[in-house]
């Protein structure tokens, strides 16, 4: 592709760059690389959970993820992962970068982008997807009275996913020649895989509470213990065959929590000591590590934990959600917030702050009809980014099938 003018006086300063890349200690590894880049560190997390997906339908991969130089991960990534900054636009160092990882496809999760690096990763034959493309930046503002090559640096991409019909139709028209593919797909949002059950343990759980209403306070922290326990001891006053599945968020808190159920005088059984639950259980211990996805989808009604006290964050509510349980939550959510946000503007998910105001929620959600909304909710809002991921994978894979053919 010949450069532009604006692109080849933007690559003579690159030049010009003092190189800054250490040396690469981590190994590549053998077969498929896709190269993931996240030009705003907040996102890496989407980019993780849609790249765990991706190794799901393409065994062997091998993902590498970056972030911008001088922006670190902001919460580690999906085991499997590989991370390091993104080389500078020297031209030494992404040479350097891309002879050592020989990536087969690049994903860019924009709106930052960088000319040198995306022109050299073209020069050396590798595919490039750009996503959420809607008004582009360059990342270096140093060289602001060079003309722009916001254009030459978007043909380098061999799919650009918009997001939305206008900026689809603005970038058809910018990239006019029909070699870089434009589609209309949205933001990439945060997925959650379905955790894996026990078929028999369900079966066998679900059997014994027919009939009863459930509710599962997951990923307890110690510190909330005495609010959920008092929520669900007025729960009982209206509705005394209501059962709580208390799980701790570590197996090592497990024992407190046993000693604070144990203090309150209701009646419980403990999970890992093979105690099954019976007419008076009140509280099931849920204390086996792993066994998430079944609880989620026995319990009709989780309450997400480690968010009603401050200093934990919160944790992913589309794990519930993708299960069909309605979601309740604590305020403090920020490591999950954009998915708690997605939930509660379609009713998907409800806050709660303290032992009053979940305990009402607790007694409106034994209606089925209520609790059926927001469980369907919940799933709209799973369907619309399984909707986007889906395109984009598909699209991944036909140019890493295309790249195979070609090798």
């Amino acid at each position: 592709m010949a450069r532009s003018l604006s692109l080849a006086a933007y690559l003579i300063f690159a030049r010009r760059q003092p190189a800054q890349l250490q040396r690469i200690t981590q190994p590549r590894g053998e077969g498929e690389l896709v190269w993931l880049h996240a030009a705003n560190a907040q996102r890496t997390r989407t980019l993780g959970l849609f790249a765990r997906r991706l190794i799901s339908h393409r065994p062997g991969l091998r993902v590498l993820m970056t972030t911008s130089p001088g922006n670190s991960l902001v919460e580690p990534l999906p085991e499997g992962i590989i991370w390091q900054e993104c080389p500078s636009e020297n031209p030494t160092d992404i040479r350097a970068f891309l002879d050592h990882w020989r990536p087969d496809l690049l994903i860019w999760l924009g709106p930052w982008l960088r000319p040198a690096l995306l022109f050299e990763a073209r020069q050396s034959g590798v595919a490039s997807m750009l996503l959420e493309a809607g008004t582009p930046k360059l990342e270096n503002r140093r060289w602001r009275w060079i003309p722009e090559p916001t254009r030459a640096t978007l043909h380098n991409f061999d799919a650009i996913f918009s997001i939305n019909s206008t900026t689809a139709v603005r970038f058809r028209k910018m990239l006019s020649d029909g070699i870089t593919a434009v589609a209309e797909s949205g933001p990439l949002l945060e997925e959650s895989q379905a955790l894996p059950v026990d078929e028999n343990d369900l079966e066998e759980v679900r059997a014994t509470l027919t009939g009863r209403p459930v509710w599962l306070a997951a990923h307890l922290q110690p510190q909330e213990a005495h609010l959920v326990l008092s929520a669900h001891r007025k729960v009982l006053r209206f509705s005394h065959r209501m059962i709580l599945i208390a799980a701790p968020d570590h197996t090592q808190n497990a024992s407190d929590l046993r000693k604070t159920i144990a203090d309150t005088g209701l009646r419980f059984s403990q999970w890992s000591k093979g105690e099954f639950p019976d007419d008076n259980t009140q509280i099931l211990l849920a204390d086996s590590p792993d066994e998430m996805g079944l609880w989620y989808r026995v319990a009709p009604v989780t309450l997400m934990g480690s968010s009603l006290v401050p200093g934990f964050g919160g944790r992913d509510p589309l794990e519930p959600a993708a299960l069909g349980s309605a979601v309740l939550y604590g305020p403090g959510v920020r490591k999950h917030l954009d998915a708690y946000t997605r939930l509660s503007q379609v009713g998907g998910a409800l806050i709660v702050k303290d032992t009053n105001t979940l305990a009402d929620a607790l007694t409106k959600l034994t209606a089925p009809d209520q609790v059926a909304e927001m469980a369907h909710a919940g799933w709209q809002v799973m369907s619309e980014g399984a909707k986007v991921s889906d395109q984009i994978l598909m699209k991944v894979q036909n140019l890493l099938n295309q790249r195979k053919k070609i090798q």
